[in-house]
């Protein structure tokens, strides 16, 4: 299925739970309020966080608020949207469970701001992959408005509970509190450099992959590129999934010095 098909499919559903509204008089607040019996979203949640009118709630308005949980400002911008921004969206979707859009828009901008370069969509797309998507462990704070992830069985009873932040925080995990990496750490990174060096220039393709070769060093890019600092401590899965979102901007300038080069 096509993104923005997916997406139509999305706002559907969505638009489909709101039609289950029933109005009903609470004697709490003195006046009659809406109660739902949806399938596929979170409606109080959603008409909470977003100040969702519920008196009139059409397709277009379920579009409109896809598209926001789908990290766009409006529904026509998604569908002018580029590939790579779309699969984006499309994964960030997906992934409500592990981070929202804010988490990701607020981690994209630091990204940015420490590499002096505003990221184009395909990089970012490799960044989210590398980061979220494949990574098991994240967990947002923010809410997952699904009631069923698509690919999954459908919860049972309290299987929504996510786990207590202070629970996720005591987890036991191996830390890197120390530079340059020595040891097994440096073996690990430096193996797993030179295999999505490998990955990313078959995706690539540049002009001069021979020449590209020549000029990487997984040593050199493990030593001086990756970590800094002022990043310490810093969780070791964490910091292995770093090579993967930031080496394909580092291939790319080999690319262009031997381009120069040549």
């Amino acid at each position: 299925m096509k993104t923005i098909e997916y997406f139509k499919l999305q706002a559907k559903k969505l638009h489909k739970d709101f039609k289950t509204q029933e109005s009903y008089f609470d004697p709490e607040y003195g006046r009659d309020l809406f109660r739902y019996a949806p399938k596929f979203f979170d409606i109080d949640a959603l008409v909470l966080d977003f100040d969702i009118d519920e008196d009139n709630f059409t397709l277009m308005n379920a579009q409109h608020y896809i598209a926001l949980l789908a990290g766009f400002r409006k529904w026509t911008d998604l569908l002018k949207a580029s590939p790579s921004a779309l699969e984006l969206s499309k994964l960030l979707f997906d992934n409500m469970h592990k981070v929202s859009v804010i988490e990701w828009d607020i981690y994209i901008s630091g990204e940015e701001r420490d590499k002096g370069f505003l990221f184009d969509d395909e990089f970012r797309l490799d960044i989210f992959k590398a980061v979220f998507d494949e990574v098991d462990g994240h967990q947002s704070d923010g809410i997952d408005y699904r009631l069923a992830r698509e690919t999954e069985i459908p919860k049972i009873e309290n299987q929504n509970v996510k786990p207590k932040k202070k629970e996720m925080e005591n987890k036991i995990t191996a830390k890197i509190t120390a530079l340059p990496l020595m040891g097994e750490d440096r073996i690990e990174f430096i193996k797993t450099a030179n295999e999505v060096f490998e990955h990313v220039i078959e995706r690539l393709e540049p002009e001069n992959p021979d020449m590209v070769r020549k000029l990487w060093n997984a040593e050199k890019y493990i030593d001086e590129e990756l970590l800094r600092p002022d990043m310490l401590p810093i969780d070791r899965d964490y910091a292995l999934s770093l090579i993967g979102a930031f080496l394909v901007h580092h291939v790319i300038e080999l690319a262009v010095e031997t381009d120069e080069m040549g």
